[in-house]
């Protein structure tokens, strides 16, 4: 609905303008309101014409609240209920209907009147957010440039684009220094000897061999300690039945 009564009313800067928006949100407060005491078709129009002549006397004429008011009470003294049955076709609201309108626009247009006032007639100073920056720009690799800090720049940018590129000598110091302990590495592991080069193949076989026939004699005398107890405790268990 307020997207459509935007459309409507032309208002195309309601991201933006706070004017906008605020009269928006007046005539969608007061469609709604009217939607919800049922009123028909020529009383919406009446309704909403209303408001919207209560907002170009306050913008226009520059009217006061009382002026307002006064100005209010001849309105709906036309188009409101009449003691006179002079005209019934224009008079549209009962006298239910007039009194809930004019309750209406006293708690939405009327206490807030100043507020209205002050929307239409006070100039509001633009304010521009801004925020300078100050960039610098890098020098020449020839000229002197300190090392950046660590919450400056990143290594790797510096590395990239602003630390200068290595000369012959130092490039055949970091090859010499490389090197070195590829060098030592390789000298530490010829030094090394191998604890099973002394040793065969059958060497190995007979040691897995002991290894072996141990473990399994351990186990084989463990099973029979077991089957002699179990076979112990069944010879007598029979006796028992025998002698039963």
């Amino acid at each position: 609905m307020s997207r459509k009564m935007g459309t409507f009313l032309n208002f195309k800067n309601l991201q933006t303008s706070l004017r906008d928006a605020i009269l928006l949100d007046y005539y969608v407060a007061g469609f709604c309101w009217a939607k919800g005491m049922n009123f028909s078709i020529d009383q919406y129009s009446k309704f909403m014409t209303l408001l919207d002549m209560l907002l170009q006397n306050l913008q226009t004429l520059h009217m006061s609240l009382e002026d307002s008011i006064k100005w209010l009470g001849e309105v709906m003294a036309e188009i409101g209920p009449n003691h006179s049955q002079k005209n019934k076709n224009f008079h549209i609201f009962n006298v239910k209907e007039a009194n809930a309108i004019i309750d209406y626009l006293k708690i939405s247009l009327f206490q807030h009147y100043r507020l209205y006032e002050f929307l239409f007639y006070s100039a509001r100073e633009e304010i521009v957010i801004g925020t300078e920056q100050t960039i610098e720009a890098v020098k020449p690799a020839d000229h002197p440039f300190p090392a950046p800090l660590e919450e400056g720049i990143s290594l790797s940018m510096y590395s990239a684009f602003i630390e200068p590129l290595p000369t012959l000598d130092t490039e055949q110091k970091g090859l010499d220094q490389e090197q070195g302990p590829q060098e030592s590495l390789l000298e530490s592991e010829m030094g090394e000897e191998d604890p099973l080069g002394g040793f065969t193949i059958d060497d190995v076989k007979l040691a897995l061999a002991r290894v072996t026939d141990e473990v399994l004699i351990s186990i084989q005398n463990e099973i029979n300690e077991k089957l002699q107890v179990q076979e112990e405790s069944f010879n007598a268990r029979i006796e028992k039945l025998k002698k039963a």
